[in-house]
């Protein structure tokens, strides 16, 4: 009977109200969700059971933040948060599969299968003995609140929308509803001070505006350029990841333009430098911008689909020029074409790369991308055969589709991998051997037969 009374006054607790109008204060403007667009078929199943495992235990619970807005906006969303007044030990005893991860943001990780919802408690405003770095970024925040205030903390009022699908409710508590429909981007708060906290917002504002097509509210965008340095403040690790879901917003052309337009490249990300102002001769930029082009149109068209992305490929290709140019230039200095492509891939590596916390692994993929590049070129002896068996062949021969297509490579030596690629045996040798006549193949190299040492007769 207790518990029962807790989960009644919890319902009755503001975020729990139906209809229309503020209470007070604090008190959010409540939407039937089915009234603004949202359909209950478009959530998880794993979202649902986390906010109903959480209200069914007594606590407050609701979807949260992008996932909301994108159900607002006739989309399915790529992932579900959650946001709670239970604290992170509080919801791993609620679910059996659930870890709480994190120092700056404690946060817990609720599994259901393949799928994981991300759950966060209720944050308080900024206190006064808040822990920050020497330019405003908060360092520390692990102080829980109410939800109003939670509300506050979000970045955007197009993120500070939270849904409760079990009533069928949306709660917005700084009009995001209103500007969703207005398609305006516009920050909670008072813009400078809310970048200081987390230069990362900067970021974000101009992927959400390529992404969703929306205008930036003046008095968002205005402090931006100003303040672009302080990206510089931010970790690797969280640089890489934003630039990383910029480039998978299925705008990532639009995105670095927006970048570069707001003053967040220059000395803060000089790998947008390098995508879209090339070195080299006209004709050499020319190629390099159709090159980088057709690689984010394919990349935009397959997030749009909802097929898989390698962040490796992704990076070779925005890098591609760079090596490309440095390759020419040490191979017309006299450098073997290997050794100078292997030269140049550590060179743009070290030199771009700085700035950005990439995994090793997906440096290692960018590195086997290229270097297989100059392998399809030669298509004498066992050479085909040990390529087509590579295991970043795909990845590889998706990579010279993209060059000639920009017109960096010969469209017959595409035609010809694709035929090698699906024909028998047989017909593989018999296309080794013509292509051993044709001009600029290296000549097979014969198998040596090593021979027996002669033994030594004893002297008698």
């Amino acid at each position: 009977m207790i518990k029962k009374l807790l989960r009644s006054l919890a319902r009755l607790a503001p975020g729990h109200a139906h209809g229309h109008g503020k209470a007070g204060a604090h008190d959010p403007q409540v939407y039937k969700a089915s009234k603004v667009g949202i359909d209950r078929h478009n959530v998880s199943s794993a979202a649902n059971r986390t906010v109903e495992g959480l209200q069914k235990a007594g606590y407050r619970a609701f979807i949260v933040g992008g996932a909301v807005r994108d159900l607002m906006l006739g989309m399915r969303p790529k992932d579900f948060d959650v946001a709670t007044d239970a604290t992170p030990e509080q919801v791993q005893r609620v679910f059996r599969r659930a870890r709480v991860i994190g120092r700056r943001f404690k946060i817990v990780h609720v599994l259901f299968g393949s799928e994981t919802i991300e759950v966060s408690t209720f944050r308080a405003l900024s206190a006064d003995n808040q822990e920050t770095d020497a330019h405003g970024r908060v360092l520390n925040d692990n102080t829980f609140g109410e939800q109003h205030e939670d509300a506050t903390r979000r970045d955007f009022t197009i993120n500070a929308l939270y849904y409760d699908p079990l009533s069928d409710t949306v709660l917005d508590y700084h009009q995001g509803v209103k500007d969703l429909k207005a398609r305006l981007i516009r920050m909670i708060g008072e813009p400078s001070q809310r970048y200081r906290e987390d230069p990362v917002r900067m970021l974000r504002v101009v992927r959400f505006a390529a992404k969703l097509g929306f205008e930036i509210d003046g008095a968002t965008r205005a402090p931006i350029a100003h303040l672009a340095r302080l990206i510089t403040n931010v970790p690797d690790a969280r640089l890489f990841d934003e630039m990383v879901k910029l480039l998978q917003s299925g705008q990532a052309y639009k995105g670095l333009e927006g970048l570069r337009e707001h003053g967040l490249h220059h000395g803060c990300l000089p790998l947008v430098d390098a995508v879209l102002e090339p070195e080299g001769s006209d004709e050499e930029r020319e190629s390099a911008l159709r090159f980088v082009r057709l690689a984010l149109a394919s990349t935009d068209a397959r997030v749009l689909a909802g097929k898989p992305l390698s962040v490796g490929f992704l990076f070779a290709t925005m890098l591609w020029h760079l090596v490309r140019h440095a390759w020419h230039q040490k191979v017309a200095q006299g450098e073997r074409p290997i050794t100078a492509l292997q030269t140049a891939i550590d060179e743009v590596v070290d030199h771009q790369l700085a700035d950005l916390a990439i995994q090793k692994r997906i440096v290692a993929d960018m590195r086997e991308i290229w270097m297989l590049q100059p392998r399809f070129e030669k298509r004498v002896g066992g050479t085909p055969f040990r390529l087509l068996d590579h295991l970043r062949f795909r990845a590889g021969y998706d990579f010279l589709l993209l060059r000639i297509e920009a017109g960096q490579a010969d469209e017959a030596l595409g035609q010809w991998w694709d035929e090698f690629a699906q024909a028998d045996h047989e017909a593989r040798l018999e296309m080794i051997k013509a292509a051993s006549k044709l001009p600029g193949q290296p000549a097979a190299k014969r198998r040596r037969c090593r021979r027996t040492p002669r033994l030594e007769q004893p002297s008698e």
